[in-house]
């Protein structure tokens, strides 16, 4: 109804906008401000439809930026009481959101309900406006931007774009002729009001323009103040006594005892103040005003001071007296009729329909031809219930013309408009048929395009094709090949078996199947109404249709940028007449499935090498050191073909020791990929360099500054030291790792980042973590905690919480280990994830744990901009009773002492097999300590997968492998070294350097 009722609004904006426009070009240059603004808005409300009409202009101090009410009509009293002041940057107000965004804005007026309330009686209030009202407001621009805006109030229907137009349009000209007028004969001496900066004479000026003023009382002192504004409001003169006899004289006398009354309940029950009440200039004039105030008390509750507004209310006086007249000789019939039914008032053309006024006012409405609707009764009386407005189309029995009539409750009854529609109703009753069959057409179109534009994959295509194509033609059957290689393959079915499908899949293009070939060859659809005409049609091809079990078919080609894709096949259970409308749009949609299709197979494509070369570039298999169990999960971006630069490291060093790296190449594409693969390399270097963390960061950064000044990185390095328990580590720009007690306590180690790599110079920072056996290290990448809609500290606390949950705690409680006494067994560190016994039950756990940390932080169904790298470590000690260590003294003796040594604790472990060799490589590092370097020596042996026979010395210099002649007596110790052990090395320390050996363990020695 309310949509009727639009149309044909814009049917008569359509026919009268232009007119009005000559009317407001006609009005005089005479006329004043506030006279030009009337006619303006007057034409706005009138031709809107409205029901009334407001001007707010800027009016406030500097910065206030608020909006007064100057000019209002058609409204009462108590609905303009939330209409006077408004803050332009926080009222949720149409004229405020024109103002402050510069542009023509339409939304509910439904704000202002909060702002009156309910009648005691339960009936709405005379300050609320119909739910179903709506403002339209344009601003009103000056030269330095909004000064103002114009407002109408109407229905609950959208205006039209030839309505918005014609508002924009008497904005303008009222803009214009407010210009001229201010420029007048005495342009040059200064701008017009509407244009000067707010504050100081602007403020008076646009206090006096919206004639409102301010005023403050000491109700002990009795003295009264006025600003300009409300002196020149009320005629008073500069020189005016000062005391509140003054302006009691000015009231008139007969609304005195009225204000008076009002003034002593507000005194009384130290409640607001407000009357209304006409004023007697000095200079004789008189006028209506408005004053509101509110009570200052002091700290016993008393009334010290008053301080109030006072505003013209004059031609609002006026305007409701004129409304009758107005109202009298409208073009549309219009009556009123009080709570017990009876006409209260009609204006000319409602007597023409509910008969002479001299006959029928103060008679029920229902007496007359108005009883004789159907239904009217009904609705008149459920519109006042409800305090609701109320449109619809009845047909009037004395004339028998159709009339939209739209009820308006009021405080005293029901008012009534009639606007003749029949013209209307006939017009759109022969649109009706024709827009009903254009526009599901022009919405199946849209809707299939919008799905097609968001299809990303071929299935996704698939998969919209279905859902928006079969449905609407009552399709069951969806076939789509792709020309591949000269050949047409499947890429996507729906309705079809599986042996139709094995018999389709992979026919040549261009020949042996003589349908699809003539489709793809002559790029022309072909539209089968049935099986008899497609065996007519193609008699080589007789046994589809029973294999396929269809009975039409429309067979379209897929062409995009000129060039044949592949077929597109639509088809029935049942035969099927295709109408020329049904041809042409099942044409136009293949063209759409094919540019979809197009940009899909690309996609997947280019999708699919991103994916290969990303693999390639990460780890294939994680090293299992016997210091931690670690498991990842790495998650390409969802969005987008480019490939990220996150990567991981589980890098196994000498003594048991671990290196632990995360890192993320800030960008997406192959240069990121290419510097995540120097990276790592690099990485592996300096770690095997046995380099602390701050320094592999520092050399790290080196590697990225010489990339360029656009090339950065992020970077977590944790180096874990079974023996000691500490793991220390730095990172450059990454997200902080959790750890995760074994009790279940997590926490997030509190230390400030240094800035990421490339972007910063050394040192970096590195923080040391004493962590229990058995404690978790998540490491992660922003990608994992980091989105559009969440904040890397919110993300952060959500993956504790979820570390922290029932099922969290369930995966993140260690497992049980062997005896602390008696290591794992378990042979070499392997590359990859083959473990036995704990190691594998505790491996499949994070496992576990991975999918539970993936799954709550980016669910399945959200598309992801950044790739995502997870790397969970349980860190595994070594207990105190495999390890041993002996400080040595200076000279040969220290050689022999470390051979007994050796032997001494390789029998207490069980490992005679070792003794002799371990002898002989701790007797050769040690002669190399004493011949070569200084003390203090010291002697390490410690028990864990392999076995590691370490000597420390206070000697910075680096021994190495020379090639010894035969007839040298020495330089062959290192080589016998290389040549006993499985690996050996040398490591920085705080104090010197270390020379460490490996021997694997043999499982027969192992003590039962």
């Amino acid at each position: 109804m309310e949509q009727r009722r639009g149309t044909d609004t814009a049917e008569r904006s359509r026919s009268w906008g232009d007119e009005r426009l000559s009317l407001l070009s006609a009005v005089g240059a005479a006329l004043t401000d506030r006279e030009v603004m009337r006619h303006a808005l007057d034409q706005a409300v009138s031709e809107l439809g409205g029901i009334a009409g407001l001007v707010h202009w800027s009016c406030g101090p500097a910065g206030s930026r608020q909006l007064r009410l100057v000019l209002a009509s058609g409204l009462p009293l108590p609905v303009l009481r939330a209409w006077e002041e408004i803050r332009q940057d926080v009222a949720p107000l149409a004229p405020a959101r024109a103002v402050r965004d510069g542009r023509f804005v339409w939304i509910p007026a439904a704000a202002t309900e909060a702002l009156a309330g309910p009648r005691e009686d339960g009936r709405p209030s005379s300050g609320i406006l119909p739910a179903a009202t709506t403002v339209a407001s344009v601003p009103l621009i000056g030269p330095d931007g909004p000064v103002g805006a114009l407002s109408v109030l109407t229905g609950p229907w959208e205006p039209t774009g030839e309505q918005t137009a014609f508002l924009q349009a008497v904005g303008h000209w009222a803009e214009r002729r407010l210009a001229r007028s201010a420029a007048g004969p005495d342009e040059g001496d200064e701008p017009p009001w509407w244009q000067q900066r707010p504050g100081g004479p602007v403020l008076r000026q646009s206090l006096e323009a919206a004639k409102a003023g301010s005023w403050e009382w000491g109700v002990r002192t009795g003295e009264m103040r006025w600003d300009r504004a409300g002196l020149t409001l009320l005629g008073i003169p500069d020189s005016y006594e000062r005391r509140i006899e003054s302006w009691i004289d000015l009231i008139h006398p007969e609304d005195v005892p009225r204000v008076m009354a009002a003034t002593e309940q507000s005194l009384r029950e130290r409640s607001d103040y407000e009357a209304e009440y006409r004023v007697r200039r000095p200079d004789g004039t008189t006028g209506w005003v408005q004053s509101r105030a509110h009570l200052e008390l002091d700290e016993h509750g008393e009334p010290v001071r008053m301080v109030g507004k006072v505003w013209d209310t004059t031609e609002s006086r006026m305007a409701r007296e004129s409304v009758g007249q107005a109202l009298r000789y409208m073009s549309d019939a219009f009556f009123a009729v009080n709570r017990e039914w009876r006409i209260t008032f009609l204006n000319v053309e409602a007597e023409r329909l509910v008969g002479p006024a001299g006959e029928v006012l103060g008679r029920p409405l229902w007496e007359g031809p108005a009883g004789d609707v159907p239904e009217l009764e009904e609705r008149c009386r459920r519109a006042a219930a409800g305090g609701r407005p109320a449109g619809f189309d009845i047909r009037w029995p004395t004339d028998g013309r159709w009339y939209h009539i739209r009820l308006v409750s009021v405080p005293d009854g029901l008012t009534a408009y009639l606007t003749d529609v029949t013209d209307r109703r006939t017009r759109a009753a022969r649109r009706a048929e024709a827009e009903r069959a254009g526009a599901e057409q022009a919405a199946r179109i849209s809707e299939l395009s919008n799905a097609l534009a968001d299809a990303v994959t071929t299935r996704d295509v698939v998969d919209v094709v279905a859902a928006h194509v079969l449905p609407p033609f009552g399709a069951s059957g969806l076939l789509m090949l792709c020309l591949e290689g000269g050949r047409l393959n499947v890429v996507g079915s729906v309705g079809y078996p599986l042996p139709f499908l094995r018999r389709i899949d992979g026919v040549p293009a261009f020949e042996g199947y003589r349908l699809l070939n003539e489709v793809l060859g002559a790029r022309r659809p072909y539209f089968i109404p049935s099986a008899e005409e497609y065996e007519r049609l193609f008699p080589d091809l007789a046994g589809n249709p029973a294999i396929a079990h269809k009975n039409a078919w429309a067979v379209l080609p897929l062409t995009a940028s000129g060039n044949a894709i592949g077929t597109c096949s639509i088809s029935f259970d049942e035969p099927r007449r295709f109408s020329a409308d049904e041809r042409t749009l099942l044409t136009a949609i293949s063209g759409m499935v094919a540019q979809a299709l197009a940009r899909a197979r690309l996609y997947d494509t280019e999708h699919a090498r991103a994916q290969a070369l990303q693999r390639g570039l990460l780890p294939r298999a994680l090293p299992t050191p016997a210091a931690v169990t670690s498991t990842v999960r790495y998650l390409p971006a969802s969005s987008g073909t480019d490939i990220g630069g996150d990567w991981y490291d589980v890098i196994p060093l000498s003594a048991e020791r671990v290196a632990l790296v995360i890192g993320d190449v800030m960008g997406h594409g192959l240069a990121e990929a290419a510097t995540m693969g120097r990276l790592r390399t690099a990485v592996h270097t300096l770690a095997n360099l046995e380099l602390p963390p701050d320094e592999v960061l520092a050399h790290l950064n080196e590697v990225v500054s010489d990339l360029g000044d656009d090339s950065y990185a992020t970077c977590l390095y944790a180096l874990y030291d079974p023996v000691s328990g500490v793991c220390s580590l730095a990172r450059a720009g990454h997200p902080p790792p959790l750890v995760v007690r074994p009790d279940g306590g997590v926490e997030c180690p509190d230390s400030v980042p240094d800035p990421p790599l490339g972007a910063t110079e050394p040192p970096f920072t590195t923080v040391d973590l004493r962590l229990p056996d058995g404690s978790l290290l998540v490491l992660y990448t922003d990608g994992l905690v980091e989105s559009a809609t969440r904040d890397i500290d919110t993300g952060i606390a959500e993956c504790a919480q979820v570390l922290t949950s029932e099922r969290g705690r369930l995966l993140t409680s260690p497992p049980p280990r062997p005896h602390p006494d008696r290591p794992e067994q378990d042979g070499p560190e392997q590359d990859g994830p083959e473990q036995d016994g704990p190691d594998r039950a505790d491996h499949e756990r994070l496992d576990r744990l991975c999918d539970l940390l993936v799954g709550a932080m980016l669910p399945a169904q959200q598309l992801t901009a950044d790739d995502t790298a997870l790397l969970i470590a349980r860190l595994h000690g070594l207990a105190p009773g495999n390890i041993a260590g002996w400080p040595l003294p200076e000279g040969p003796v220290a050689a022999g002492l470390a051979r007994a040594h050796v032997r001494e604790q390789l029998t207490a472990w069980g490992l005679q097999e070792l003794v002799a060799t371990t002898e002989l490589l701790a007797g050769e590092l040690v002669a190399n300590v004493v011949r070569h370097a200084r003390g203090p020596t010291r002697l390490r042996l410690i028990r864990s997968r392999s076995l590691l026979c370490e000597v420390s010395d206070a000697s910075p210099t680096t021994p190495r492998i020379r090639r010894a002649a035969e007839t040298d007596e020495g330089g062959r110790g290192l080589q016998l070294v290389s040549a006993l052990s499985q690996r050996w090395g040398t490591r920085y320390t705080a104090e010197g350097k270390c020379i460490w050996t490996e021997q694997p363990i043999p499982r027969t020695g192992t003590p039962s």
